[in-house]
């Protein structure tokens, strides 16, 4: 762990932490989900720069050591792969391979839509494509329809509500509920119960560390956990402008290329 580098790179209006380790032309970067960090990658960027690949995985906006801009309308995808644009950029790394999971996944998905220049291949891992197929209902209007108000998106919707029910709890306990949960049905969160109700692992499983839950339970009392919130509260945003981008850029180049 010792051999990874750390340092700040400032990429579209804000400074972001970066973990690196490796040198070489090929370069893999890596895009974390919530409630992660950096730190979700070190095993992988300890292999694979091995192997001789140049590893890059930075706190994505909000999260840990990277700024956390305030309103929720700064963390839609033009925002979140603008930053990972800037930082290939700030590193001159011309293209990637691209991997994500989580929220990590869905940004990765938008870049490549949005960028498909500076992507080599992609890998993500638990969210699967899923383009927009109506007009009419937003992400969080189906979501609400289908999983109801306790829906965990839904309850992280009202700014500012989910973080005073954290506060009240310890943060280790906070994020060892959301990276233990394994109940394959959708998770909710009861106004009647609150987080607190909210099912404790039995035990740490085998993957995560006491030590490892302190890292990330540090960075969360410092930074908090409104930024990573706010991907949730911009959910709405995400696809239609991804969508509406993808359409003007597929236009520019073709009208570029004298195709229209």
């Amino acid at each position: 762990m010792e051999k990874i580098e750390h340092t700040t790179i400032s990429t579209n209006g804000i400074n972001m932490h970066v973990a690196s380790i490796g040198a070489g032309p090929r370069a893999i970067l890596f895009v974390h989900g919530f409630p992660e960090l950096w730190y979700t990658w070190r095993h992988q960027l300890l292999s694979l720069s091995s192997l001789g690949y140049r590893c890059i995985a930075p706190d994505l906006r909000g999260y840990g050591d990277t700024d956390s801009p305030g309103p929720a309308a700064q963390y839609t995808s033009f925002h979140v792969v603008g930053d990972l644009v800037g930082l290939l950029d700030g590193l001159r790394i011309q293209q990637v391979f691209l991997v994500g999971h989580d929220w990590g996944a869905i940004i990765s998905w938008h870049f490549c839509l949005l960028r498909p220049d500076r992507v080599r291949a992609l890998v993500n891992t638990s969210v699967p494509f899923s383009p927009k197929t109506s007009s009419r209902v937003s992400p969080m209007t189906g979501a609400r329809a289908v999983l109801g108000d306790d829906f965990y998106m839904c309850r992280f919707q009202e700014a500012g509500e989910m973080e005073a029910e954290f506060a009240g709890m310890d943060t280790g306990k906070v994020l060892m509920k959301f990276l233990g949960y394994r109940d394959p049905n959708p998770p909710c969160i009861p106004k009647e119960t609150g987080f607190v109700g909210f099912p404790d692992p039995p035990t740490l499983p085998s993957w995560i560390s006491q030590e490892d839950v302190d890292y990330y339970a540090a960075k969360y009392d410092k930074s908090g956990f409104t930024g990573p919130l706010n991907y949730y509260r911009s959910i709405d945003l995400f696809v239609p402008l991804t969508l509406f981008s993808f359409l003007f850029i597929l236009f520019v180049r073709r009208v570029s290329i004298g195709k229209w």
